[in-house]
């Protein structure tokens, strides 16, 4: 048996999720990668990280819209591996374009189940599995510290995962770490303009917007920092000092971009 760490890390095959798992893979730790659906191109710079590495890794499916199926996830992953969960990185998220105006209640139950409940019962089953030294690193959003009405049902999920992190952190003590890390704008989706996203960064305190890497540093920090607990760290090149009157992406728009 292998005596790297076992890190399981959800949404890990793509974007975020696989830059922080990319990060692990290169510091020691053997991944179980959770996604939705199976099958997918893995992520080719988390692919490279993992060879680099010397990792193992190992794909897990689940809808973590099923209670069942989430709080399972931590046992599956410690079966495949033979050793429990050391760190578990609940980066996955529902995400959905709402304001108050029209959210729905599918649409607010099924997002607080993906982002706020579903770590809650995936931190758990790894507090069960009692690893020496376990962590968990929630991935939250730098609205929480001032949410806005734009993707509503989103926000206020963060919102109540962000304010659980303490929570959980007291309960779950002296046996298991509860922290988070709160990104900024950090992979854009299509819908942003590269000029867009210059203007964006000039409006940041840091005049810069964050990057994947400095995200993952963050996570892997938080792993290994022993006696901190309960704390976000706020990765978004100063965003969550400001009040901003809308989403990013509806933001600096220009149509000469």
């Amino acid at each position: 048996m292998s005596a790297r760490p076992l890190a399981l890390v959800t949404g890990g095959r793509r974007r975020l999720g696989a830059a922080i798992a990319a990060r692990l893979a290169t510091a020691g730790y053997n991944l179980a990668l959770h996604g939705r659906e199976a099958g997918g191109e893995l992520d080719a710079a988390l692919a490279a990280a993992i060879r680099a590495g010397g990792a193992r890794a190992e794909d897990l499916t689940a809808d973590l819209a099923d209670g069942a199926a989430a709080e399972a996830l931590p046992g599956e992953a410690s079966a495949r591996f033979g050793r429990p969960v050391a760190l578990l990185v609940n980066s996955a998220s529902a995400f959905a374009w709402d304001t108050p105006a029209d959210a729905t209640m599918r649409g607010l139950l099924d997002h607080y189940a993906a982002n706020a409940a579903a770590p809650t019962l995936l931190a758990r089953a790894v507090a069960r599995q009692r690893a020496p030294g376990a962590c968990v690193v929630n991935i939250l959003d730098q609205r929480v510290a001032q949410p806005i009405a734009d993707q509503f049902s989103y926000t206020m999920s963060k919102v109540a995962l962000a304010e659980m992190t303490p929570v959980l952190a007291r309960f779950f003590a002296p046996g298991l770490r509860v922290n988070a890390v709160a990104p900024g704008l950090t992979i854009p989706t299509p819908d942003y303009s590269p000029g867009q996203l210059g203007r964006l960064a000039a409006r940041m305190p840091l005049r810069a917007l964050p990057r994947p890497e400095e995200v993952a540093e963050a996570v892997l920090f938080l792993a290994r920092a022993g006696a901190v607990t309960g704390q976000v760290i706020f990765v978004d090149g100063g965003a969550h000092l400001e009040r901003w009157e809308a989403d990013f992406v509806r933001l600096e728009r220009d149509a000469r971009d």
